[in-house]
């Protein structure tokens, strides 16, 4: 069987660019199970409440939750344990180190598969405070209305 090409992606998450100002993006892999990775295949997963943190020199992926796989027998996997990521090196040692700055977190923007491989991009954040997510609503609904109003008076619509 010929292996897919291209990015499918399984789940995405959209709070964290809401809740975090991303700094730096980084892209890892996963240590996954065989039921796992049927189960993302299916496109079941949700990355609500994952982070990265480090333990021991490695990095791991906390709070990932990919439902049990429906055709698996015993060999099923835990939902939500604590799974690997797969990063060079000196990848590792530069994002624990900005990890250990404070106010920093990794936490997984996207999980999907890159050429038949399973990958998860990190965003190394920061907090928002909530009067930063109000400036970026309220920025976000001017373009919005800046765009009605350029299409309006494309179409020849008064204002």
């Amino acid at each position: 069987m010929a292996r897919e090409q291209g990015r499918k992606v399984v789940a995405s998450n959209r709070r964290a660019r809401h809740d975090y100002t991303i700094l730096d993006t980084y892209e890892a892999g996963l240590a996954l199970t065989g039921t796992e990775v049927k189960a993302l295949r299916a496109g079941r997963a949700s990355l609500a409440d994952a982070f990265a943190q480090e333990s021991g020199g490695q990095l791991y992926l906390h709070g990932l939750h990919i439902p049990e796989y429906a055709m698996g027998t015993w060999t099923n996997h835990e939902p939500r344990r604590v799974r690997k990521l797969l990063l060079h090196r000196g990848e590792i040692d530069r994002l624990t180190g900005k990890l250990r700055e404070s106010g920093l977190t990794l936490v997984p923007l996207s999980l999907y598969f890159s050429n038949g491989w399973a990958k998860v991009e990190l965003g190394l954040a920061r907090g928002k405070r909530a009067y930063d997510k109000r400036q970026d609503l309220a920025k976000r609904d001017a373009e919005r209305e800046i765009q009605r109003a350029v299409g309006r008076r494309a179409k020849g619509i008064p204002g």
